[in-house]
């Protein structure tokens, strides 16, 4: 890796195209470097992964929604839509901004954190989408396909190492519009100049502040990612037809970091993969096994044990207080700490739902399970009990969680915390867990065969046998696929699940 110091340039120092930020994104994305075996298992994985959570999400409104809107746009070649039979195809823009609402809908696929968080899968929805819009025309690859996504993945995750952006409360986002597009020209061999304003299009177009995750969060948090997926495949097409970018779009007078994120004054290290380096970035992301956010998994695994070896935490009108000792990011974005009463709010919409600690936590105690429907219901939202208990439950930041939370070293890293359980009788619980059993270092961690029973398990009722077990078999090949082959990356659901869900009526 090679670390490269960003700043704010003034506009009189005429800072050169080759020592911007963006172009040395360009530079990694039309480097070809070999893939490890490692790598391409990974991008498997994570396909699988994001079908399962798509699939799961197919009859909610934001994805109903976006599909109506997608399907709208016929096109020939075109992409494949989640869910809607092959032979409707739809221009690839849309079937990102379709498949990358429904891929983030649950909030329940894979997840990086650091400097920066994101949930890296949001750039497969596009790629796939533009690889089967121009696989034919351009004679693609399985291989330059998953090359295209471990460049993306790279690319994201390396952006969000260096640069925070929910410290200045720009939302994630802004790094996967560049990622995109890197993966993007990753798989079409484009050239740097190409790559360069693209980039700088997409980072301009999807800087956005972070109130779409914050107080009373809507519906418009699974739309982000694909919007910045729709907006990165319109920014390489016109890249593509020599259309420029703002320049020097991060480092610039006016630029992101200058006017958006710390100001003219800081200095950030950004580390990229050196020439003929292998992208691994993918490596060190990770899936969700429950569908809340990241820094919520540990914690519901924690519950859940102490359901059962502590049963007397099921007695809640016994628990006084509930005190989480966390992470600073933990504690200000799904904790008390965030100030949002809306987290404490039973009526509140399940976007809100599961970035609430407090909420999830006394949900999976009293229950001993997490589940991506019935843990969210609003029924289950309101019960008495849990109100009751919810409100009891707070976080407070713990240094030393805060430190691990942003280590670099993989062993130490930790996304959870220590818990306090107070009771009336003045007796104490008190257990702390690091990482969520799914981790790499957890009690369970993920391998393809938890993916798979993933996809399975969360498939069964919306797909037939027959179509989990071909899609299995597609995304398993993918690195050898034929370009003809690549719908087969597509999921079909059956046609009366699809006809339960009310058509939606907009402008298009």
């Amino acid at each position: 890796m090679i670390d490269y110091e960003v700043r704010t340039h003034r506009s009189d120092e005429l800072l050169a195209r080759e020592d911007q930020l963006a172009w040395r994104i360009a530079e990694v994305a039309s480097d070809h470097a070999s893939l490890d075996d490692s790598v391409i298992e990974m991008v498997v994985n994570r396909v699988i992964d994001n079908a399962a959570v798509a699939v799961a999400s197919l009859t909610r409104p934001a994805v109903v929604a976006a599909r109506d809107q997608a399907l709208r746009h016929p096109y020939a070649p075109g992409a494949t839509v989640i869910g809607v039979d092959t032979s409707l195809r739809v221009a690839p823009e849309w079937a990102a901004w379709a498949n990358g609402v429904a891929v983030r809908e649950l909030d329940f696929h894979d997840t990086f954190l650091s400097a920066e968080y994101a949930h890296p899968g949001d750039n497969i929805p596009a790629l796939i989408a533009v690889a089967q819009h121009l696989g034919a025309r351009r004679q693609l690859s399985g291989r330059d396909l998953v090359r295209a996504i471990a460049t993306a993945y790279e690319i994201q995750i390396d952006l969000c190492r260096s640069i925070s952006l929910h410290e200045h409360k720009i939302d994630h986002v802004a790094h996967l519009g560049p990622s995109i597009v890197a993966g993007i020209g990753s798989m079409l061999s484009l050239e740097r100049d190409v790559i360069f304003h693209g980039v700088g299009q997409a980072l301009h177009t999807t800087t956005a502040t972070r109130q779409s995750r914050k107080g009373e969060i809507s519906t418009w948090k699974a739309y982000a990612p694909a919007f910045a997926g729709k907006v990165a495949i319109e920014a390489v097409d016109r890249a593509m037809r020599s259309q420029t970018s703002p320049t020097p779009i991060y480092e610039g007078e006016d630029g992101v970091i200058a006017m958006l994120l710390g100001g003219p004054d800081v200095r950030y290290s950004v580390s990229l993969p050196d020439r003929g380096e292998t992208k691994r970035a993918i490596l060190d992301s990770f899936t969700k096994e429950h569908s809340a956010e990241y820094q919520a998994q540990a914690w519901i695994d924690l519950a859940r044990r102490l359901h059962v070896a502590r049963p007397e935490v099921r007695d809640t009108e016994r628990i006084e207080e509930i005190v989480l000792h966390t992470s600073h990011h933990t504690h200000f974005v799904i904790g008390s700490g965030s100030n949002d009463p809306q987290k404490y709010d039973p009526r509140a919409s399940r976007e809100t739902l599961d970035h609430s600690i407090p909420y999830i936590l006394a949900v999976a105690l009293q229950d001993g399970e997490w589940d991506h429907v019935r843990s969210y219901a609003p029924e289950r939202a309101g019960r008495s009990d849990t109100v009751d208990l919810w409100r009891r439950i707070r976080t407070v930041e713990d240094p030393e969680w805060s430190r691990r939370y942003l280590s670099l070293d993989k062993d130490e890293k930790a996304f959870g915390g220590r818990i306090e359980i107070r009771f009336t009788d003045g007796s104490t619980i008190v257990d702390e867990i690091a990482v969520p059993d799914a981790h790499p270092l957890g009690a369970r961690p993920f391998t393809r065969a938890q993916y798979v029973e993933k996809f399975q398990r969360l498939a069964h009722g919306v797909i037939d046998e027959a179509e989990v077990e071909r899609f299995l078999d597609s995304a398993t090949r993918m690195v050898d696929l034929p370009p003809m082959d690549f719908d087969g990356l597509n999921v079909k659901a059956s046609s009366e699940l699809l006809s339960t869900a009310p058509m939606t009526e907009g402008i298009f």
